[in-house]
């Protein structure tokens, strides 16, 4: 019997998917545990992937008009408190800030000092101190609409931490915006989650479901939230971005106000949207495998390694002056409107060390080049996508190497698209869906997305909480046909969809 091949992760995604994805991050060389309980260490690799989802999302900000900001990192706790819904929201999360100094303790080592005459919250969100800011920017219809995001860094304190995941601190973008009416915040709205959705699909490679959320399921003081679901290979959902329509809860409680046209005072309208970290965890789960990270092309931190093969001195030289010549044609193509990224491993080590460390942090396209690869002006060529690797002509390289990439990026959309589709389905009784989302062994514990009309949020919390799923989202693309809920039998005029989620 032929034996299995061995791979680069170990546990397999089959064998405990957890521990999978905690291999993965530590494979590939993403990030690791802090001396900080729930904060992570973000590696070079794996901040250069989050400034390519940065940067491509910064652009498409500013291409809707935004502008970038930066706030306080401290909030006054009085803030907090103005907005009963929020802060209720947000409490049990919130690290707290009560003295200023730190002074010789007698005992040895040191204790705090200068209790602050009011607490300051680390923000686990910026509505409350944005809110003040915008109160006095706002005086006028003329001062409208204000649209601004900013990238920082944010403190929950989470008890149960995952990396990337689920931190106590992650970085994030925050757009926060203010309008003179409720129409113009409701398609800012709309617009920002279409944004997300566009970036997930066409730069993640990881189709999504764009809803709103149930009333239980909403951001702490929002009217609306809006948000994009994907499906990660264990079937379980990951919220992956989120976009509120604010109302005027915040601007009431921040007195946001200005004088309208017809020279009335009324309150201002306000939103805010976001993604974080997050979204690289839903990258691992969305692609890669059991030798560990795959990156979609578009936003790899090299699209292409190119690794010298050579004996000695005397084939060096030659190698590397040929490498370096196919790393400038290669750099002067260009894929998805930027310049080939392409680096060269010259490092002394094994090759095939340096080819599985390569393939451990998911570059999408390996180049080996020795002496008989030169006589023939070609590459030996491995795609991360792809088991084997195989010959290609230096021409022919640098002629389709943009059409490789797409093909890749195209690949892996389809892959994680037919993964959700297989494992999605309608559900119209209470039976069926306990069947689905109960596990028959212990690999299979977690069903995928059901697609249920429901009549009454309430009436599910016991089953839901039995289960332990969650309402992902009313689809806005969904099946508007009036129906009858899967649970109680009664008319209900909406489908959601129903997952085990992260």
């Amino acid at each position: 019997m032929a034996k299995a091949p061995k791979n680069a992760i170990s546990p397999s995604r089959a064998e405990d998917y957890p521990e999978w994805y905690q291999q993965v991050i530590r494979a590939s060389d993403l990030a690791e545990n802090s001396p900080v309980r729930g904060c992570m260490v973000i590696k070079p690799w794996g901040y250069r992937l989050w400034e390519n989802m940065q940067r491509a999302l910064d652009d498409m900000f500013k291409a809707t008009g935004h502008q970038n900001a930066y706030f306080p990192l401290f909030i006054p706790m009085s803030f907090l408190e103005k907005e009963a819904e929020h802060v209720e929201g947000f409490a049990k999360e919130c690290a707290v800030v009560t003295h200023h100094r730190l002074e010789p303790d007698p005992d040895g080592g040191l204790r705090p000092a200068g209790k602050l005459e009011e607490p300051l919250i680390v923000r686990p969100t910026s509505e409350t101190i944005i809110g003040a800011t915008y109160a006095k920017w706002v005086q006028s219809h003329r001062d409208l609409p204000i649209l601004i995001n900013q990238w920082a860094n944010v403190v929950r304190w989470e008890m149960r931490t995952r990396m990337f995941l689920r931190t106590a601190e992650f970085l994030w973008q925050e757009g926060h915006t203010v309008h003179a009416t409720s129409e113009e915040a409701i398609a800012e709205t709309e617009q920002m989650i279409d944004v997300y959705a566009d970036f997930a699909e066409n730069w993640m490679a990881m189709p999504v479901i764009i809803g709103s959320k149930t009333s239980d399921e909403r951001f702490p003081g929002a009217v609306e939230t809006l948000s994009i679901e994907a499906m990660m290979q264990d079937r379980k959902a990951l919220q992956a971005g989120t976009s509120h329509f604010l109302g005027q809860n915040f601007s009431k409680a921040q007195n946001i106000e200005f004088q309208a046209e017809n020279g009335e005072r009324e309150f201002a309208w306000t939103t805010s949207w976001g993604v974080s970290t997050r979204l690289v965890g839903a990258l691992i789960m969305s692609h890669s495998d059991d030798d560990g990270l795959v990156v979609p092309p578009r936003l790899a931190p090299a699209q292409v390694v190119i690794l010298p093969i050579y004996r000695d001195d005397s084939q060096r030289a030659d190698v590397l002056k040929y490498v370096e010549k196919v790393k400038e044609e290669l750099a002067a193509q260009h894929y998805a409107g930027s310049p080939i990224r392409v680096e060269i491993d010259d490092r002394d080590i094994r090759g095939g060390e340096k080819k599985w460390h390569h393939v451990k942090r998911g570059v999408p396209i390996r180049l080996e080049i020795g002496p008989k690869d030169i006589e023939k002006d070609a590459v030996f060529l491995g795609r991360r996508d792809q088991p084997k690797s195989a010959p290609m002509g230096r021409g022919e390289l640098i002629a389709g190497i943009s059409s490789l990439l797409a093909e890749m990026q195209q690949g892996l959309f389809d892959a994680a698209a037919k993964l959700r589709d297989d494992n999605s389905c309608v559900i119209t009784n209470e039976s069926d869906f306990r069947d689905f989302f109960t596990p028959s062994n212990e690999q299979d514990i977690h069903g995928g997305f059901a697609h249920c009309h429901f009549s009454s949020e309430d009436e599910l919390q016991p089953l839901l909480k039995e289960l332990k799923v969650t309402i992902r989202c009313i689809p806005r693309d969904g099946n508007d046909e009036p129906g009858t809920c899967f649970f109680t039998g009664k008319p209900a005029e909406k489908v959601a969809v129903f997952a085990k989620a992260y």
